[in-house]
């Protein structure tokens, strides 16, 4: 997976535009002999958010690596576990979920195999408007348990019900002694409505990766008052939060499939590592409401949390496992005795 001649032209990104150096890109990769490229298939993903930590997926698209593959990939958006379902339900061939709705799927006897992991690590926040966490006397330095007590008796919001970013959100309610299910309400929403519900003092806070998170920190709306990436709990990493799925009958039966979009996404992950610049700006395009301090704390967050490559681990898998049973989603005599067969790493190495 050689990215030096598409590094070499996005190196004049800075001078010419990032436009004119994707149509650069784009040039340079029609010029290549038709024998050099691959042959096009078509597959479907769906998306269940725009998601920062899809990131590697999202510069796979941008800067040609699927195209490069072989593969014209349509993606479409399907909320929260929508998305998962499709795929179960053979309407999309692929989506992009969690660890813990593979284990938990698997467990109700629906079997399902991820192929690649683009962030290994959680990403979440728990943000509280500011008037709140000042009220109760937040600090910000406190520990878990201290800071998780600010959830008593408010209103959050979550992109869907029983998703990981509802999970987690249960974690953090029990690490302060408040009850997930009585202690507090929770709505689901999409991020554009969170921020509105948050201006008109409809909720108290949400839960989301970034930028949703980093940017009502940074316009003074609310406090972080837990973060996954700085280890709030320290037992959730490795986790699999953007874990490309399948049916495992899709990688038997259209292997070519599997392998193309598992290279691409390679490709894309090596590269927002080496090219922060060209990475930020594949995220200016899908989040143009965050201002570039944002984009760039934001981004920071996405390549620490980035694997490269992207594998799937089993013990990823087995703390979404365990995120279900800690959060209530799952009994704990329902969890997995062997996770082999859900995962494999052979289409991103």
């Amino acid at each position: 997976m050689d990215l030096r001649p598409v590094a070499g032209v996005l190196r004049a990104g800075g001078r010419l535009g990032i436009g004119a150096a994707l149509a650069l890109v784009a040039a340079a990769t029609l010029s290549v002999p038709p024998a050099a490229l691959a042959e096009q298939e078509h597959a479907t993903l769906a998306l269940p958010a725009d998601g920062m930590h899809f990131l590697a997926l999202y510069a796979a698209e941008d800067f040609h690596f699927l195209e490069q593959q072989g593969l014209d990939l349509k993606t479409v958006f399907i909320a929260g576990i929508g998305s998962f379902n499709a795929v179960v339900s053979g309407a999309a061939d692929f989506s992009v979920g969690s660890g813990a709705s593979l284990a938990r799927a698997a467990a109700r006897g629906q079997r399902m195999l991820a192929i690649a992991n683009m962030s290994s690590r959680p990403t979440w926040a728990v943000a509280l408007r500011k008037e709140l966490a000042e009220a109760a006397h937040f600090d910000p330095k406190a520990s878990l348990a201290e800071r998780g007590k600010v959830l008593r008796n408010t209103k959050m919001g979550v992109g869907g019900i029983n998703t990981v970013a509802h999970a987690y959100l249960k974690l953090i309610a029990q690490a302060g002694g408040v009850d997930p299910d009585n202690g507090m309400v929770v709505a689901a929403m999409q991020p554009p409505d969170i921020i509105a519900a948050m201006s008109r003092k409809a909720i108290d806070g949400f839960v989301d990766g970034p930028p949703w998170p980093q940017k009502t920190d940074h316009d003074g709306i609310t406090v972080i008052i837990a973060e996954g990436i700085v280890g709030d709990p320290d037992w959730l990493a490795p986790i699999g939060s953007g874990v490309i799925i399948t049916r495992p009958q899709t990688c038997a039966e259209r292997r070519s499939l599997c392998v193309k979009l598992g290279r691409a996404v390679a490709m894309g992950a090596k590269f927002i590592h080496d090219h922060t610049a060209e990475a930020l700006q594949s995220l200016k395009k899908r989040f143009p409401q965050a201002d570039d301090t944002v984009l760039a704390r934001s981004l920071a967050i996405v390549q620490k949390a980035t694997p490269d490559p992207p594998v799937v681990e089993e013990a990823a898998i087995v703390n979404g496992d365990r995120m279900n049973v800690e959060a209530g989603m799952l009994k704990s005599e329902d969890m997995l005795k062997s996770y082999s067969g859900l995962f494999t790493d052979e289409f991103v190495r």
